[in-house]
Order: C-alpha cells, then sequence, then structure tokens
C-alpha cells in the first residue's frame, strides 16, 4: 500500500511540473500574430486559438465572482474582421507582443467590445 500511495504521489507531481512547464511556455502575442498573418503557421490556428480563448471566457463567467467585462452585440462581427483587427491592434501595442495570446486576446476583446458601451 505504501508503494502505491508513494507511485501516486510521483505520479501527480511528474503531472504538476508538466502542467507547469507548458504554462510557463505559453505561446507568446508575437508567435500568434504570426499564424493570424499567415507568415509561420496557418490562419485556422490563429481561428481555432482565439475561439478557443473566447469560449473558455464564455463558460467561467460568473455573475458575482467573474462578472462579465465582455459583451458582443449582436449579430457579431466575422471572425476574419476581429482577427484582422486583432492584428491590428498588437502592431500598434507592440509592447504587449511577448505577453501569453490568451491575455491579449482578451485585452483586445474587453476594449473592442466593452460592456455597458456600445461597440464600434
Amino acid at each position: 500500500m505504501k508503494k502505491l500511495l508513494v507511485l501516486a504521489t510521483l505520479a501527480s507531481l511528474a503531472f504538476g511540473a508538466s502542467i507547469s512547464a507548458q504554462a510557463a511556455n505559453a505561446i507568446s502575442t508575437q508567435e500568434l500574430i504570426q499564424d493570424c498573418k499567415g507568415e509561420e503557421g496557418t490562419f485556422v490556428t490563429c481561428e481555432i486559438y482565439g475561439q478557443a480563448v473566447y469560449d473558455t471566457y464564455l463558460v467561467t463567467r460568473h455573475p458575482k465572482s467573474a462578472p462579465d467585462f465582455i459583451c458582443v452585440q449582436q449579430p457579431p462581427p466575422t471572425r476574419k474582421d476581429i482577427i484582422q483587427e486583432y492584428i491590428t491592434w498588437s502592431d500598434a501595442h507592440p509592447k504587449y507582443a511577448t505577453d501569453p495570446a490568451a491575455d491579449t486576446i482578451l485585452r483586445f476583446l474587453a476594449g473592442r467590445f466593452p460592456c455597458g458601451k456600445s461597440a464600434k
């Protein structure tokens, strides 16, 4: 039983270290922008990544502990238009180039679609 407990503990530590290493190597804004521009990857990678970040934002909202800060008016702009706006925003804010792409996507969307204000 002790051996099983030790193995389970080691496995969980190894799994945790693996997750930490992945978080430390999050895709940067400049790396994602290369995909969005089609320079180093594919545009579809940009679309999928951006949609995943936004979907995660949507499912983690809670009115008390995590209120909305991105409010997209309907009908929404096309995904392609939003990606182009994100590229333009990123080019205008080079100080965020090495920040995690998920952070800058949310930062951009919060500015583009603020809650309680009309969107562009």
